[in-house]
């Protein structure tokens, strides 16, 4: 086969064959296609689309590039069951998530990313905890898995390589933003990761969310449940608000403590429903439960008894963070110089927020990622965030900024009173969004 004569077709709108399909994700696995063909193919998708076949078959051809992780029921007996996030600011749910499901019966080998541009990522939280390893061996990480009942680290270029190399392809080619290889991307990883019992998406919308609208959150997670089905994984989807910080906290050791805080009963409401909402899912999905509404009771039950704050804690332990970890985060956890709130210019109630704007005052500290070779410092960030709705003014702060020196502290306080919207006269009604808005199952 040629390969300009495959791109040549996908340009035309045309249909790929199985055959094409494998020929090309053969030839970015190899490096026997160039970077150039790998970009005019990227952005023939995303002008043409794919078929749902197409994407089904691009997706298990990029499974089957590198490794394929498998989990013995003899040694696992639960299902294997994981969530992911198309990002968001704020969003520490794996952190919570993971160990509840571990306590509730299932297992959950949950393999995540690094963050870049505004979106926090989630292997940055756990790499705030000294002595935490994302990167273990697969001996320790099968072993924690079966241990535990959970774990939390990062990406391997051993499973689905030829992603990787995609992705890093349309990173600079202005091509990311397509939903078929989205989803290819998003399902290899997590079907090679070892799945076999589903996959629960959490696809957000709004202003801090790669998804912008609704209708572009509906028709990507539609992709997904759809393309797991035909790939062989039983998938949800639950489309959620991304129109303000998820939390109280953004920056990576600050939602580590909000998470330990969340585990021992101290929680934000937003984000005990976007937990809960994902975890009765996962619950259901697994055969752990009949209906989202026992799962949502079995997620508490484990949250009030203890046992999923004791998951998080023998978590860290086994993968090299200290044994009282949990029960002494401030001892362990970097903590910043400068500490003092912003207050808004003038009282009033918050009733709009530009979330990516948010993401990137916590990135200007230094939490984050401009380039994917940039440090990071783990201490910075926001806490106590205001929501929309809330009365701010001299008592109440937009938030507390964890800044290392005064003058970051001056720049982010800025940023962070451009970013929240103040109103001396508003009506509060109606301006908060639901946190969950929608859920898409297979069909039966």
């Amino acid at each position: 086969m040629l390969t300009q004569e495959i791109i040549r077709k996908k340009r035309d709108g045309l249909a790929l064959s199985d055959e094409e399909i494998h020929f090309l994700v053969a030839g970015i696995t190899d490096d026997s296609i160039s970077e150039g063909q790998i970009a005019a193919f990227a952005m023939a998708v995303y002008l043409n689309g794919m078929q749902n076949s197409e994407t089904v078959c691009l997706t298990r051809e990029m499974k089957d590039s590198g490794e394929v992780l498998s989990w013995d029921p003899a040694d696992y007996p639960g299902p294997i069951l994981d969530k992911h996030s198309s990002g968001g600011v704020g969003d520490k749910v794996s952190l919570v998530l993971a160990p509840i499901i571990a306590a509730a019966g299932g297992f959950v080998p949950m393999i995540s990313g690094r963050g870049l541009g505004h979106t926090g990522g989630t292997v940055d939280k756990m790499d705030s905890i000294p002595g935490y390893t994302t990167r273990p061996s697969t001996q320790l990480f099968r072993s924690t898995v079966k241990d535990v009942g959970c774990a939390i680290i990062g990406q391997t270029a051993r499973l689905a390589p030829a992603d990787n190399r995609l992705y890093g392809i349309r990173d600079v080619t202005a091509t990311v933003e397509s939903i078929p290889l989205i989803t290819a991307s998003i399902l290899s990883k997590k079907i090679a990761a070892g799945l076999r019992s589903g996959l629960v998406m959490d696809v957000k919308f709004g202003n801090g969310a790669f998804a912008s609208s609704r209708e572009m959150a509906t028709q990507l997670a539609e992709s997904i449940v759809s393309v797991g089905r035909g790939a062989g994984l039983k998938t949800s989807a639950l489309i959620t608000d991304m129109n303000q910080v998820l939390g109280t906290t953004v920056g990576n050791a600050l939602e580590v403590q909000e998470s330990i805080d969340f585990l021992e009963g101290n929680r934000d409401d937003r984000l005990e429903n976007c937990v809960l909402s994902l975890t009765s899912e996962m619950l259901l999905l697994g055969g752990i439960v009949a209906t989202p509404e026992e799962g949502r009771k079995r997620s508490l039950a484990v949250l009030e008894d203890g046992s999923a704050r004791e998951k998080f804690a023998t978590m860290i332990c086994a993968l090299g963070g200290a044994a009282d970890f949990v029960d002494r985060p401030q001892h362990y956890l970097p903590v910043s110089s400068v500490v003092k709130p912003c207050f808004a210019e003038s009282p009033g109630v918050i009733t709009a927020m530009d979330t990516r704007a948010v993401g990137i005052t916590t990135i200007a500290l230094g939490g984050g990622r401009r380039r994917a070779s940039d440090s990071i410092d783990y201490g910075v960030g926001l806490s106590s965030v205001a929501s929309i709705g809330q009365e701010v003014g001299t008592e109440q702060p937009l938030a507390i900024i964890h800044a290392r020196t005064e003058d970051a502290w001056e720049q982010a306080s800025e940023y962070l009173k451009q970013a929240v919207t103040v109103s001396s006269h508003a009506d509060a009604t109606g301006i908060d969004t639901p946190m969950v808005i929608k859920t898409i199952r297979e069909e039966v």
